[in-house]
């Protein structure tokens, strides 16, 4: 296919993902790892997981530079633009509309019976890709003791950072060990950029605030929100606590990138200029770092001693996706309606090639008509 049809193909895709991804950073690698590599064989899922492992190594919202990356893979530069500010912008504008709503009116409209279909579809697409990328990251008995190795401490409550670094540290390890030589190339660096306290006009601190906050933040939405309580609440007094918790909430429950929550409060501050400054300022650094990190994945996988790294990285962040997924079921399947769509939607995807929208659509109108009866 030409260059510009990719282009489009590359942008049609992560706009609609970004419409309809609901559940998080790991139900949105497993929704990009259903059209891309099952529907659409764009990417082998040999290379779905390296890039997945190559981004847990840098700052900021992981699924939102996976979908960098794969856009780079398929249409390179415009690709890499285009995946990031498609999957990025339908959460945006909905979070802009959201707080608008919360200004206005002092509350948000209520996704409850949305959610309450939704949630169980998304889980039922999690567990499809993680049955079928077990094939694919567990390539040896020693990973596979690896994976349990991190899926318990996850359980255990060891950070996540520590699990995956341990992972790959521990798979080098045992390289060396085992005495197997090959060449050695630096090891991927976390990138962090720091920058001073912000000077100037509001606009001009909320961007920088936000900016430096994407270009070190590692973790879960729990460190996001340390992050903003300590520069918007405690440091500059922009924002209350409560309205800090209310923005993660909306950046939890919408489709999309989880550090749109940044939307909501840059709108809370500035209005609409806070809003689109505030979601560029946090997104940035994941262009940034993607485009550097394009320059060296393929060769962490050519070098024997990288690779073997990078296969303990990928089985450890395969053990985290699953463990996330037993939490998310913990709190989606509360009941036989749950377990219903749970269960419809994974034989939908044994026995269809739908688009990925379908399920979660399916799993709306039934939230929904449930509610409308009164029966969840």
């Amino acid at each position: 296919m030409s260059e510009p049809g990719r282009t489009r193909e590359v942008a049609l895709l992560f706009l609609r993902l970004g419409t309809i991804a609901f559940g998080g950073p790991v139900a949105h690698t497993a929704m990009m790892r259903e059209e891309l590599v099952r529907r659409r064989g764009w990417v082998t899922d040999e290379r779905f997981v390296d890039l997945m492992g190559a981004t847990n190594l840098i700052p900021g919202p992981n699924s939102t530079e996976l979908a960098i990356h794969l856009g780079y893979d398929r249409a390179r530069w415009r690709g890499l633009l285009l995946a990031g500010l498609c999957f990025i912008l339908p959460a945006a504008l909905i979070v802009t509309a959201l707080a608008w709503a919360y200004v206005e009116y002092g509350d948000t409209p209520s996704a409850e019976w949305l959610l309450y279909g939704v949630v169980p579809a998304v889980l039922a697409i999690v567990a499809w890709a993680l049955v079928a990328l077990l094939r694919t990251v567990l390539k040896t008995v020693w990973l596979g003791l690896l994976a349990a190795a991190g899926l318990a401490a996850y359980f255990l409550g060891v950070h996540e950072l520590v699990v995956l670094f341990g992972g790959a540290a521990l798979a080098g390890l045992a390289r060396l060990v085992s005495r197997a030589a090959g060449p050695r190339h630096g090891l991927l660096a976390p990138l962090a950029v720091l920058f001073p306290d912000p000077t100037g006009g509001q606009l001009a601190q909320l961007f920088l605030t936000m900016l430096k906050i994407g270009a070190v933040l590692y973790g879960s939405g729990y460190v996001l929100l340390a992050f903003l309580e300590g520069d918007l609440v405690d440091r500059l007094g922009w924002v209350t606590q409560q309205q800090i918790l209310d923005a993660v909430s909306i950046g939890q429950v919408t489709p999309g990138p989880v550090f749109t929550t940044a939307t909501f409060l840059g709108y809370l501050v500035a209005g609409l200029p806070g809003a689109f400054l505030a979601t560029v300022g946090i997104f940035l650094p994941s262009f940034v770092f993607v485009g550097l990190l394009t320059r060296i994945t393929d060769r962490i996988r050519s070098s024997p001693w990288t690779s073997t790294m990078l296969d303990g990285l990928n089985a450890t962040a395969l053990a985290l996706m699953a463990g996330v997924s037993w939490q998310l079921g913990r709190t989606a399947l509360v009941d036989g309606w749950t377990v219903g769509i749970f269960v419809v939607t994974l034989l939908l995807m044994w026995r269809t090639e739908l688009n990925s929208a379908w399920y979660v659509a399916g799993g709306a109108a039934a939230g929904i008509v449930l509610g409308v009866l009164g029966w969840n």
